[in-house]
């Protein structure tokens, strides 16, 4: 592995999102608007539920995001030949695969901030902790999902089977995450089920930052989901192929 080559993959990466307002607009713009309509959603409903709903969200519309326009974006690049050309170069596949995380690390980062902006910023959403921690968690997070798009993106042969594995890898963790009934009140399958899956440590940050601010709490669960994009990062290294069949 070289940081030369990781940093010049990552250099190479954030030059092709620029250009591409679409992708751009995706991830930077579209978080803030959904937020802003869940906001509008829940503004004359009693019972503060955009505080209820909110930080949930905030952890899942990054993660959303990321997985789609990571996973399709290097099933591109290896569908195109790009990969393969890339490959015959000195770089290994670790050095392509840290080069698009920290790219889309970077772009996430920007998205979080503009994301926990609106929510915090505009919208009211009341936190009980550090406002930038709530930034961390949100950038954690959306590395989380660039991991499990460049993991996917190694099983797909067609930008269409690159979505079709949101319901698999993306929607079990949405509806068992807490974010419809809290974990502890689960039967005890899904419960276990649920332990397992990363998202739920990021809605556990969030919902800590924004109820009790227990920051010891909130570093474990940040710690939990690093672990695993890390573990996605290495999984996908080990399965990466130069081409498409």
């Amino acid at each position: 592995m070289s940081a030369r080559i990781t940093l010049a993959v990552a250099g190479r990466v954030l030059t092709q999102v620029r250009r591409d307002h679409r992708t751009l607009a995706m991830l930077l713009v579209v978080p803030c608007v959904l937020i802003s309509l869940l906001w509008w959603m829940f503004e004359d409903v009693p019972g503060d539920l955009f505080d209820r709903f909110g930080p949930a969200l905030l952890a899942m519309f990054p993660f959303i995001v990321m997985f789609l326009v990571t996973s399709v974006t290097t099933l591109r690049e290896r569908s195109s030949g790009t990969l393969e050309r890339l490959l015959t170069m000195p770089m290994g596949r670790l050095d392509f695969l840290l080069g698009y995380a920290l790219a889309f690390g970077l772009l996430a980062a920007v998205q979080a901030a503009l994301a926990v902006g609106v929510s915090v910023g505009l919208l009211g959403l009341e936190v009980a902790g550090p406002v930038w921690l709530l930034g961390v968690v949100a950038v954690v997070d959306a590395v989380l999902g660039t991991a499990l798009g460049l993991l996917v993106s190694a099983f797909a042969t067609t930008e269409f089977q690159a979505v079709q594995f949101m319901p698999a890898f993306v929607l079990p963790q949405i509806l068992l995450c807490g974010l419809f009934v809290p974990r502890t009140s689960m039967p005890d399958v899904l419960a276990a089920i649920s332990n397992v899956l990363p998202l739920s440590y990021a809605v556990d940050a969030m919902q800590e930052l924004v109820a009790r601010a227990d920051q010891g709490e909130v570093w474990r669960d940040v710690l939990v989901v690093a672990v695993f994009a890390l573990a996605a990062l290495g999984l996908g290294a080990a399965t990466l192929r130069r081409r498409t069949p």
